[in-house]
């Protein structure tokens, strides 16, 4: 899968493309950063690194990611779980919030460090990923 990175500091932006659904929602929140006409598209220094973080997070087909620098692991034994967020989408998509990990039907593991969204109308050319499918095709639910 085509990944592209774009870094500042010690943070970097990675976009997947073919998990992009176009949605529009990182250059609404800051058109500075994302401007989809220009090339580059992401500009990750016109924004502060928490303003690129709660922009990315809010990427509802994980085609957006972070990846910073290493952070010490915690022992198994002080380590916290959070609990797990999912969002429905009235007529769309079922969101998973923060990160997850997905084994896919093959055994291929795919991790999402900022969540995912996945299809529910069963249309998705991206399956079990949503691309939009259900904007055109009807998906009531």
């Amino acid at each position: 899968m085509l990944k592209k990175e774009y870094k500042k500091g010690d943070l970097t932006i990675v976009w997947q493309p073919d998990l992009c659904i176009h949605s529009g929602v990182c250059f609404h929140n800051l058109p500075a950063v994302f401007k989809p006409r220009d090339r580059p598209w992401v500009r990750p220094e016109a924004a502060d690194d928490t303003a690129l973080i709660e922009a990315v997070n809010a990427c509802p087909s994980g085609a957006l990611s972070i990846k910073a620098a290493p952070i010490p692991t915690v022992s198994a034994d002080t380590q916290v779980q959070e609990k797990s967020k999912v969002k429905l989408f009235e007529n769309g998509p079922i969101r998973v919030l923060g990160p997850v990990e997905i084994t896919m039907p093959d055994g291929t593991i795919v991790e999402k460090p900022n969540g995912i969204s996945f299809c529910r109308c069963g249309g998705s050319a991206s399956w079990p990923f949503c691309d939009s499918s259900h904007k055109t095709n009807g998906f009531k639910g």
